[in-house]
């Protein structure tokens, strides 16, 4: 077999091996105030996409993570209310951390804040 050229049969358990580890960040994201949670799932349906069709749809079809995720496939969109909830609570973590765990470390959570709030805040509606 040439060089780089592997099957996609080798490739779909390590895009499977990804969706869970971007599902499970996901999850984290969903506890805890300072990380995001929908990109995490955008990343998991694209890996299971490629791996996984049925995990994917279990995604697409979730009740309050579904929409999120269905409005930036089909539009590249975040609705302003989850552009506000998602950068109140990283800013809500931001504070949390500086309470908590003080200097360097709410440092951290500027950064998260500022960078991906930055990118949130300038999608689409």
């Amino acid at each position: 077999m040439p060089r780089g050229s592997r099957p996609v049969e080798l490739k779909r358990p390590i895009y499977k091996g990804l969706g869970f580890l971007a599902v499970g960040l996901g999850a984290v994201g969903a506890a805890l105030p300072i990380m995001p949670t929908v990109p995490f799932l955008l990343l998991a349906v694209y890996f299971f996409a490629r791996s996984s069709p049925e995990l994917e749809q279990k995604i697409l079809d979730h009740p309050h993570w579904g929409p999120h995720v269905k409005d930036w496939r089909e539009r590249r969109a975040i609705s302003r209310r989850s552009k506000t909830m998602a950068i109140g609570a990283m800013a809500t973590g931001a504070v949390f951390t500086w309470y908590t765990l003080g200097h360097p470390w709410y440092w951290i959570s500027v950064a998260v804040l500022v960078i991906c709030g930055s990118w949130i805040a300038t999608r689409n509606e």
